[in-house]
């Protein structure tokens, strides 16, 4: 409901569930299954139905101002958008939509009515959890309200399937929200790794290679930062941590880049130049390369010109960027934290660090930068942990949950009147 799959992520509320929605949908209209995907209409310009790909249609849906909202004022819609959503099926002979697939909270309430209205099936998949966020609030980043979590417990008892996008989300859905174990599958996301890979199989070339298209030095040392720029994702680490490198070692800022690509979202929209602000205060602004969101295949240029990817996030389900990164052959530094437990593998693809200090941070960058060996070899480990998140695997297990659904939920004897 809060976000457009037809948005670049990395902007606005756009991120990694919006990459995850087009992949999935793609591969299942490849597959035969027919997809139609509502979100809210941002745009009077927009058309009330386009097509992503054949198979796949998004349904502009009517409901509030034709403008971005805030998350925190969609539940005041969501009366039109379930509204215009439930217009659309009646539309059609009884029977039309075999299933329901809501992501995040919000789409969840819209879910719980329709399944009600239509006798099919509701799987829902989190992607985040307010009780899991306000458990790890960055400082000065507002928690998620009440409403919030009483939605999600709503739709929690409602969902026939609950997808976790790893076993430790369906922990905690079992734990913090009451969901039954049996309602629970674990389905890791993915990555195009037809789209994100070494150029031409080759590490070191195709590093040289992105950084001669992106203009960045040969020989410098590049740390990348891909994400909305809030609180949460905690880019001010990167940048510390950064700080504090060159303060130990001032031969390093004749090589130090840090590039940051994305753009303000949720609090951090408040402040929308406040990272620039905080570069300049560390003295570091003339190392800190600013770029706005891009497109993929710029993306997989951004990733292999790196030598780190840097995800300082304080809480992730399950960390996108990151796999997306190694499967480009970037080991990643991140946060021991929620699903990027499992998108890097500690010590093999990357280092996971306990905590957001950034003197932890610069340490374990800085060694990466006076170790190249272990760079390459951590490069190596990342391709390998990367090519276990296809997406193909992903649609897979969905198929199974689906079916799951199907066949086990009691289909209704009739249609509610209409």
């Amino acid at each position: 409901m809060h976000t457009s799959p037809l948005d670049q992520p990395g902007t606005g509320d756009a991120g990694g569930m919006n990459v995850y929605i087009v992949e999935i949908a793609k591969r299942l209209a490849a597959r035969g299954v027919e997809v139609d995907i509502f979100t809210r209409a941002t745009s009077r310009d927009l058309p009330p139905v386009a097509e992503l790909v054949p198979g796949v249609l998004v349904r502009h849906v009517v409901a509030g101002p034709f403008e971005e909202l805030d998350k925190n004022e969609l539940p005041a819609e969501l009366c039109g958008f379930t509204s215009g959503v439930l217009r659309t099926e009646a539309a059609y002979e009884p029977g039309h939509y075999d299933l329901l697939h809501t992501h995040y909270w919000l789409s969840g309430q819209v879910g719980w009515a329709a399944k009600q209205r239509w006798g099919v099936p509701l799987v829902h998949s989190m992607h985040t959890m307010a009780k899991v966020k306000n458990a790890a609030l960055a400082e000065g980043d507002t928690p998620e309200p009440p409403e919030r979590v009483l939605g999600e417990e709503q739709v929690v008892e409602s969902a026939d399937r609950l997808v976790a996008n790893t076993d430790e989300e369906a922990r905690q859905l079992v734990e913090l929200y009451g969901a039954d174990p049996a309602r629970v599958a674990t389905v890791t996301p993915g990555v195009d790794l037809s789209r994100f890979r070494p150029r031409a199989g080759l590490l070191r070339s195709g590093t040289e290679v992105a950084r001669r298209r992106l203009g960045l030095p040969r020989d410098a040392y590049v740390l990348l930062f891909v994400g909305r720029i809030q609180p949460l994702k905690a880019p001010d680490v990167l940048l510390r941590a950064a700080a504090r490198m060159v303060e130990a070692d001032p031969a390093l800022r004749r090589r130090l880049v840090v590039a940051v690509v994305g753009g303000p979202s949720g609090t951090g929209r408040a402040r929308p130049e406040g990272l620039q602000k905080l570069a300049g205060d560390l003295g570091i602004a003339d190392l800190v390369r600013f770029e706005p969101p891009c497109p993929q295949p710029e993306l997989a240029e951004w990733y292999r010109a790196a030598d780190v990817t840097v995800v300082p996030s304080h809480n992730e389900s399950f960390g996108l960027v990151a796999a997306e990164a190694q499967a480009c052959g970037t080991p990643v530094v991140a946060a021991a934290v929620g699903g990027l437990r499992t998108a890097v593998r500690d010590g093999e693809s990357g280092v996971l660090i306990d905590g957001h200090d950034p003197a932890d941070y610069a340490a374990v960058l800085a060694r990466l930068e006076a170790e190249p060996r272990l760079r390459e070899r951590l490069a190596r480990g990342a391709v390998r942990h990367a090519h276990r998140f296809g997406w193909e695997v992903t649609v897979d297990r969905l198929l199974e949950v689906y079916t799951g659904a199907l066949t086990t939920v009691a289909q209704p004897t009739g249609a509610l009147p209409r």
